[in-house]
This record gives structure tokens, C-alpha cells and sequence, in this order.
């Protein structure tokens, strides 16, 4: 590995702006020197951050890259590269693919395809069913970042609603020291929704009826039974993607019980469903402006604790047709960290709080090792942050393999100038290593 030299740029890190150098040593963070006291040398790269913010690499905890099983949509070859371009070192992808990572042997194919082609840092979550939890006490500790527990039907049919099933997971997951990420949606409430919405409108109602289909009593429901779940049990329990005001009731009070929000809920509000159709439809569904700005609030008040992007792609095909026909999700996973910066230039919050929220609390929630922060002897997965001319996403900036995206002609001011990962520059400038690969992430 090349040793590196970054400096002139503004560090951002653990609540804190400042100037200084980095210097990265076989793949490491290896000094932090404060302007005065830049290191002179020869190094074999230096990297000139002259105007740009220098970040931790994103941890984005919450990816679906379909691989395998549906890899016409997207692969983690594909969309390891476009999370590179989008300043992500390191995610955390989910079970639902096909077969779904339920088993001991799933999880292992999952790492060896990931060995092979992922680009950035990787890890997997394990996937919890009605009848596996047998299997929770073979899981290695520190190859995982948890159990993911779907208590509402969605994109993989992994529902779990057997009350003795979901005890039993919150249980050993309690035991076994793992997280529990949970996808909260009462299915009864969604299916009496879509029944009633049939009737009156046809098998496919119109798309801007997703929002009362999936409802906001149905994410709050299942919400309050995950909490109950995790007080009675002990257990860690992290809400993936919160997408309700009143659910906001239930974090930072308690230590074991975090929230997560997502990208295309801090962004979009049903206004959008008129303009963008389905190209936003994703569960838990985009609900109103006035939920949107709540979980904007709560990134800067301690109850959103973690920002992923539920990064979900499919093919424009699958997304025709209304609230019953078309798929559920977006791609984004490119382009968080402009998104992000686009509110901090509206006054949402501010940058320190960005690095807080997508890198420094997914290393701390689930125990990463070594990622996460500046700080010396940590691995160096860096991102420097420039301001640019304004730039449109179009289908040729798009690296994700079903290119296109509801941001589609969108423009930002925020770019991702390089990717440092491992200590290795695989992105900078519009110039990509295909041929680096990422490591496996440990957790302590």
C-alpha cells in the first residue's frame, strides 16, 4: 500500500471543523498534524484537499443490492462502485435476496461474492425467520452487524408475526449481544387498507393511495410492539427507516432503542407522488411534509440516531403501475452525501452533524472496528467534500446498474472529489479503480 499525504483541507470529525494533514500509512491513519506541524517528505501520493471538507468514509448500515437472485437489477459489483463515487466505504447489505440470508451457508456464498467483487468495506445482515433462531447462536459476532427482522411484509416475503417467533428472536438476540434492525409495519392494518382501497378504485389503486395503504398507524403500531419487545427482552433494538412523526415518540429515552431514517423520507413528502409517481414508491411509504420535517428535526435532537439510504434498485419496468402492481423502493445509495448537504445548506443541520449521523453512530451502534472516525491507527476510509458548479444527475453519472433515480435532472452543489478506502484512492475525480476490492468488516 502507497503512503499518502492529504492536506489543505478542513477535517470533519467527531463534532469539530479544523485544518490539518493526514498522513496514511499502509492503509492506516497514521498522523493527524495540525497545519504547523505538516509533515515534510516524499510521499508516494499527495493528495491536494484545497477547498473541500475531509470526511470519514459513509457507513451506510442499510443496502439492498439484489445479489443474488435478481442481478438483471443490480449486483454488488455495480453498486459497490456507484457507493464509491458517493464517498460510501463501507455498507451493510440485507437478507431478502434470493436465496434469502437465513441460513449459515447464504451468509457464507454472500461473503465470498463480496470478497470477489465488492469494491468498498462490506458485511451482511442475517436474516430472521419464523423458525430459524436456532441458528442465531452459529453467527459470528464479529462478522455481523446484526439480525434484521422484517415485522411487516415487504420487497422478499420474510415476514415474521408469529408472537412466539418474534419473542424468540428479541430473546436471543438479547442473549447473543446482536442487534435486532427492524422493518415496523403491521401487515394486517396494510392488508385491510389495500382491500379497502380495491374496492373502490380497482386491482391497482392510483399510487398517491400508497401513503394510506401502508399508513402511518401501520408503521407506529409495529414500532410500539418492537419497543415493548425490546424493554421486556433487553435487547438492542435499531428501527430501520422511521417515517412518522408520532414514531419519533419512542427514541432518545433509552440507550438499547435507536432509530434510523433514510434518504427518500427526509427528502420527498406525498407532494412528490403527483410529479415522480412511482419512481418514489418505497415501504414504509413517503408520508406528509409535516412527518418529513419531524424526522428533520429529530436528526439534530438525539431521537433519529443513524441516516442509511435503503438502497433498493429495480428495473424501470417493475416500477409501472399504481400502489398494488409496482415495486417498492428507489436506488440511492449514490447520492446521499449530496442530498445531505443540500439540507445543511437549508439550515436543517449542520455538517459535523452529517459525519455524526452517517458515519460516527453506524460505527458505534454496531461495534465496527476501526472505521467510522479520523483518529490514528483507524483504517483510512476518507471522503473529501467539495463544493462545485452545479451539477444534474443524468443516466451517465449514474454507476448503479438500473440507472435512474427520482433525483433524474435534479441539480446539486455538493460533489464527492475522491474516495480514500483502506488507504487506497479508488475514486477521484470521475477516475475509478475497477480493479481494488474492499475488506470485510470486523465488529467488536
Amino acid at each position: 500500500m502507497s503512503n499518502i499525504l492529504i492536506k489543505g483541507g478542513k477535517i470533519v470529525n467527531e463534532g469539530r471543523i479544523f485544518d490539518a494533514s493526514i498522513v496514511v500509512e499502509d492503509g492506516q491513519i497514521a498522523d493527524i498534524p495540525e497545519p504547523a506541524a505538516t509533515p515534510r517528505g516524499i510521499y508516494e501520493q499527495e493528495v491536494d484537499a484545497t477547498g473541500c471538507f475531509v470526511l470519514p468514509g459513509i457507513i451506510d448500515e442499510h443496502v439492498h443490492f439484489r445479489d443474488p437472485g435478481a442481478i438483471e437489477k443490480a449486483d454488488i459489483d455495480s453498486e459497490s462502485r456507484a457507493a464509491a463515487y458517493g464517498g460510501v466505504t463501507t455498507y451493510f447489505e440485507m437478507p431478502n435476496t434470493v436465496p434469502q440470508t437465513t441460513t449459515i451457508e447464504a451468509l457464507n456464498e454472500k461473503f465470498e461474492t463480496a470478497r470477489r467483487k465488492s469494491h468498498v468495506n462490506y458485511s451482511f445482515f442475517f436474516g430472521a425467520t419464523n423458525s430459524n433462531v436456532k441458528l442465531f447462536s452459529q453467527l459470528d459476532r464479529h462478522r455481523i452487524p446484526g439480525v434484521k427482522l422484517f415485522m411487516g411484509s415487504s420487497t422478499g416475503n420474510m415476514l415474521v408475526d408469529r408472537r412466539e417467533a418474534l419473542e424468540q428472536v428479541f430473546s436471543a438476540c438479547a442473549s447473543l449481544q446482536f442487534p435486532v434492525m427492524t422493518h415496523c409495519e403491521d401487515t394486517t392494518i396494510i392488508d385491510r387498507n389495500m382491500t379497502e382501497a380495491k374496492q373502490r378504485y380497482g386491482d391497482d389503486p392510483p399510487v398517491v393511495l400508497h401513503p394510506q395503504i401502508r399508513s402511518a398507524e401501520a408503521c407506529y403500531n409495529s414500532t410500539r410492539l418492537a419497543v415493548q419487545l425490546a424493554h421486556t427482552f433487553g435487547t438492542h433494538l435499531h428501527v430501520a427507516h422511521v417515517s412518522t412523526a408520532r414514531e419519533l415518540d419512542f427514541f432518545g429515552k433509552y440507550p438499547n432503542i435507536t432509530g434510523e431514517a433514510v434518504i427518500a423520507h427526509l427528502y420527498f413528502s406525498d407532494s412528490d407522488y403527483k410529479e415522480l409517481g412511482t419512481l418514489i414508491k418505497c415501504n414504509p411509504a413517503i408520508k406528509t411534509a409535516a412527518d418529513r420535517d419531524a424526522l428533520r428535526s429529530a436528526l439534530t435532537d438525539g431521537r433519529i440516531y443513524t441516516v442509511g439510504t435503503d438502497h433498493a434498485p429495480h428495473l424501470l419496468a417493475d416500477k409501472r403501475g399504481g400502489a398494488s402492481r409496482s415495486a417498492s423502493g428507489m436506488p440511492m445509495v449514490q447520492f446521499s452525501l449530496p442530498v445531505m448537504m443540500e439540507l445543511v445548506d437549508s439550515g436543517v443541520l449542520t455538517v459535523e452533524r452529517v459525519v455524526e449521523l452517517m458515519c460516527h453512530h453506524p460505527a458505534s451502534l454496531f461495534r465496527v472496528r476501526g472505521r467510522g472516525y479520523i483518529r490514528k491507527g483507524y483504517q483510512a476510509d476518507i471522503v473529501l467534500l467539495r463544493p462545485s458548479e452545479a451539477w444534474s444527475v443524468t443516466d451517465r453519472s449514474i454507476m448503479y446498474k438500473c440507472k435512474w433515480s427520482p433525483l433524474m435532472g435534479h441539480s446539486f452543489r455538493w460533489k464527492v472529489l475522491t474516495t480514500i478506502c483502506n488507504g487506497h484512492i479508488i475514486y477521484n475525480n470521475g477516475q475509478f479503480d475497477e480493479a481494488y476490492r474492499g475488506e470485510e468488516i470486523s465488529f467488536r
